[in-house]
């Protein structure tokens, strides 16, 4: 082989290097890029979650991201989600975000709807407005629109209620659901458990007291705002139900209460008692036309399965304890009043 031969090979030999050498870089550069896209952390530990509104459009979804700081490179991220076809295929929902999570992973997490459920807990909740707003801070939908559906006589007649007493269709609980529940539909959900609740055995309970379900929610609501221990409840509850089948007016403190809406009073006095509504118990016969509050499962329990007794009066132990005197005539109540009415002017409780 010549000189100019060996010459030609080498040169050769150089150039086939050279090009393998810019095959190799141009596809580690192509596996890097891949890799940063679609494998690579990208969600930082700044948030616990990724909302996703009802409509958001993609471009507010990245400027959303942007602002919590969610993403390490959001340009990676648009570049896959641009693969992807995430921009279109955007399902609003509450995620649930790791650190270290890629874009692959994320984009497909919510291409599937994979959302992670709220979980609502609501018990001695007042009034339709405070439950109105517990939703609003948990769900997408806002307080207004919570308070315009509980409101909508046409919507609630469905379900067999009406403006005052639908509040009787929420069985306090713990309940998962998916935060951008509308809601229409989280009213629906509402009435299966209720219906789920008010089992036969329940319903049969309720009526041989000659009550409805709805009623006996009311009453459960007073007598859950009666009681400090739930071991009095059926006592209360007994107490109250004899008071209804004599025809005797209920003059249950917490129904003042709230017909003032005044929860700071600590006493009931002859200024709130004049009070024009048909929830005060002290003026207008039989049960007010809704709860009073958002009374527990045991307090419901305790009016179907209460204490059989003749307790007409009730009145708060003079200790302070939480507990009450019970008395079956007005003499005996009146002498528990007595001591009550002395503690509450030792310790100068005036309202």
């Amino acid at each position: 082989m010549t000189e100019v031969e060996k010459k030609k090979m080498s040169t050769g030999k150089k150039a086939v290097i050279a090009i393998a050498v810019i095959i190799i870089l141009v596809a580690g550069y192509f596996a890097l890029n891949l890799y940063q896209v679609y494998f690579a952390p990208n969600v930082t530990e700044n948030q616990k979650y990724l909302y996703i509104k009802t409509g958001q459009s993609y471009d507010e979804l990245i400027f959303e991201m942007k602002k919590r700081d969610i993403l390490n490179s959001t340009s990676s991220f648009a570049v896959a989600a641009g693969k992807m076809n995430f921009p279109t295929s955007l399902k609003p929902g509450r995620y649930r975000l790791k650190k270290g999570m890629t874009n692959r992973t994320l984009v497909n997490l919510i291409k599937a709807g994979n959302q992670e459920p709220v979980k609502l807990k609501f018990q001695n909740i007042r009034k339709k407005e405070n439950f109105a707003a517990y939703l609003a801070s948990n769900l997408e939908a806002d307080s207004l629109s919570f308070i315009s559906a509980l409101d909508s006589s046409a919507l609630i007649t469905k379900y067999g209620f009406n403006r005052d007493n639908v509040y009787t269709m929420f069985i306090p609980n713990t309940y998962e659901m998916y935060w951008n529940i509308s809601p229409v539909d989280f009213l629906d959900r509402m009435y299966k458990e209720y219906d789920k609740f008010w089992t036969a055995e329940r319903k049969q309970k309720a009526a041989s007291l000659n009550l409805t379900p709805a009623q006996a929610y009311t009453l459960a609501s007073i007598v859950d705002a009666e009681a400090l221990f739930d071991k009095e409840m059926p006592i209360i509850a007994g107490l109250y139900l004899n008071r209804l089948n004599k025809g005797i007016l209920l003059q249950a403190d917490p129904t003042v209460i709230f017909a003032n809406n005044d929860f700071t009073v600590k006493r009931v006095t002859g200024k709130l008692l004049q009070v024009q509504s048909p929830y005060n118990t002290y003026k207008y016969a039989g049960l007010p036309p809704g709860p009073i509050m958002m009374p527990s499962i045991n307090a419901i329990d305790a009016v179907l399965n209460r204490n059989q007794n003749n307790y007409i009066y009730m009145c708060a132990k003079e200790d302070f304890s939480g507990y009450h005197n019970f008395a079956e005539t007005k003499a005996e109540h009146e002498i528990n009043a007595k001591k009550y009415r002395e503690a509450l002017n030792k310790k100068n409780i005036f309202r």
